[in-house]
């Protein structure tokens, strides 16, 4: 319970300080702002509650640690229902506070044409899979053997700022099925009908990275 109720909590403070830094401050902080919002909300989550769950707080996260060998099935999925739960609070308070309610789009992602920098759907894939992957691999190799633990939050932090300042504009950066899954289910729409994309692109990129771990390509 413990678990579950840490891994909601870190989802919803990720959904929650990300896209709420996109929907209720995007104007005045920018893209940098942004992305430094998603990336310190995973640092403090990982230290708030990384001694309790390992901050997860992604489904990919949590099927490349199950493909890795470092979870069971059992709590990849009880840290999957915590996660799209925590995300879709997060989305839910975010639609209370904004002024427009869910016309402001509520941080979700997509591609095409009306959407940021009007991407394609080959973009948008390529992109997610790609940083997903890279995204996993920082957390897989940080938090592993020979690591240094104590600073996997800063790393795992910055990682996903740096993925943010370069992605915004391609799909508003999901890496996480979870993150997109919030705003997508209460904004509808062609936010909900891309949601695939966002749960099928960072699953691949997750698997990507978890076996590069399982087959010990990347070992210390």
């Amino acid at each position: 319970m413990s678990k579950f109720l840490a891994e909601f909590v870190g989802t919803f403070t990720l959904v929650l300080f990300g896209c709420g830094a996109a929907v209720l401050g995007g104007e005045n902080v920018g893209q940098l702002g942004i992305a430094l919002a998603f990336g310190f909300a995973i640092v403090a989550m990982a230290y708030g509650i990384g001694p309790i769950s390992g901050c997860h707080v992604n489904p990919a996260v949590s099927l490349a640690a199950f493909v890795a060998g470092r979870m069971n099935v059992r709590d990849m999925l009880l840290y999957w229902a915590a996660q799209f739960a925590g995300a879709l609070a997060g989305a839910a308070i975010l639609m209370v506070l904004a002024k427009t309610g869910v016309d402001s789009g509520l941080g979700r992602n997509g591609w095409g044409p009306g959407y940021l920098g009007e991407y394609s759907l080959q973009a948008a894939l390529v992109f997610e899979i790609v940083m997903t992957a890279l995204f996993v691999i920082v957390i897989l190799g940080s938090t592993g053997a020979g690591s240094s633990p104590g600073f996997a939050g800063l790393a795992i932090g910055i990682t996903l700022a740096v993925i943010h300042i370069v992605g915004i504009q391609v799909t508003g950066v999901s890496v996480n099925p979870a993150r997109s899954f919030g705003p997508a289910i209460l904004v509808g729409g062609e936010a909900l009908s891309q949601l695939w994309l966002f749960i099928l692109a960072p699953a691949i990129g997750a698997l990507i990275g978890g076996l590069a771990f399982r087959l010990k390509l990347l070992k210390a």
